[in-house]
Parts: structure tokens; C-alpha cells; sequence
């Protein structure tokens, strides 16, 4: 019998109230909506955190990505999930997480995923560990880096669709 751990997530109407509790993979395979979390990481100096994602990733798989954050399991805060994607993604703990939406959560849509968004602000230097394997490499860039960074790579769309508006950097 196979040990491993089926992760739960709550599926949400647009108004994100929960409908149902599905597996990630129901999730994914049926393109339902459910909640996700972006933290964007500052090092203080005017630089954000970059990563390219794990090839292993089940959505966008090797893309890059200007946000820590994914995914809030079944039952869980949004915020609770912000903490927990930050220490698992980057080792980042006992920061000071800071909404970066007003607390207003925002929905996000295309042909991959369909999802209700909170948007939260770390300032954090270092240093960074990336032990779950969600992350490929990681760095820092400045807001000119960024702008060259989004014509050049694929980066993630729900995350500069909802998140890069709200920088100001």
C-alpha cells in the first residue's frame, strides 16, 4: 500500500466561499477553483526574489516565478499558508508578512488554472534554503532586472497578473 500523503485543498465559488474539498490532483486535473497565496520576498535594497520552478512542479514546470507561495491546503488561512509556502519554498521564518491587497483576495483565470489569490510583502535577506525542491535557483533582481526578466523567460502569469502590479519598487 502506497504511504504517500494526498494533499486537500477547499474548491471555492467566486465569492470564495468553500463548495467542496478535492484532492490536489482532482483539482488540477478538472481546472477547478481554488485559493492560492503570492509572497513577494524584498531583501530591503530595493531587489526582489526571483526563482525558476522545479521541473518537477505539476504546473509551469521550469518556468520562473516572482513569488514564494502556491497552493492553500484544505482548511488552512491564507495567511497560515503564506507562512508555511515561505519556510518551505525559501527557509524564510519569523518574518513580518505585510498583505500587499488590502486584504481584498482577487481572482485569477486562464487555460491552466482557475483561483482566488491573496498577495502578501516579506523583507528578508538571507540566507535562503530550498530543501522542499520546489525551487530550481533563486535570485535577486532589481525592477529593471524584472522587466527584462517577464520579456525574456516564461514567468508565471497568475503571479504577475496579481502580484507585480501591487510592487512598488
Amino acid at each position: 500500500m502506497d504511504n504517500e500523503v494526498i494533499e486537500m485543498v477547499d474548491i471555492v465559488d467566486e465569492h470564495d466561499v468553500v463548495i467542496s474539498t478535492v484532492s490536489r490532483h482532482e483539482m488540477r486535473k478538472n481546472r477547478l477553483r481554488h485559493r492560492a497565496v503570492f509572497i513577494a520576498v524584498m531583501d530591503g535594497a530595493g531587489q526582489l526574489l526571483v526563482h525558476r520552478r522545479s521541473s518537477h512542479k505539476d504546473v509551469w514546470p521550469g518556468w520562473c516565478d516572482i513569488a514564494v507561495g502556491g497552493v492553500v491546503s484544505a482548511g488552512e488561512s491564507y495567511v497560515a499558508a503564506a507562512i508555511r509556502e515561505l519556510n518551505e519554498e525559501v527557509g524564510i521564518q519569523d518574518m513580518s508578512l505585510e498583505p500587499l491587497d488590502g486584504g481584498i483576495c482577487q481572482t485569477y483565470e486562464d487555460d491552466q488554472v482557475t483561483l482566488i489569490g491573496r498577495c502578501f510583502i516579506v523583507q528578508a535577506q538571507g540566507p535562503l534554503t530550498f530543501n522542499d525542491g520546489e525551487v530550481a535557483e533563486a535570485w535577486w533582481v532589481h525592477r529593471d532586472g524584472l522587466d527584462e526578466l517577464v520579456r525574456r523567460e516564461k514567468v508565471l502569469p497568475d503571479s504577475v497578473a496579481l502580484l507585480l502590479p501591487l510592487l512598488d519598487f
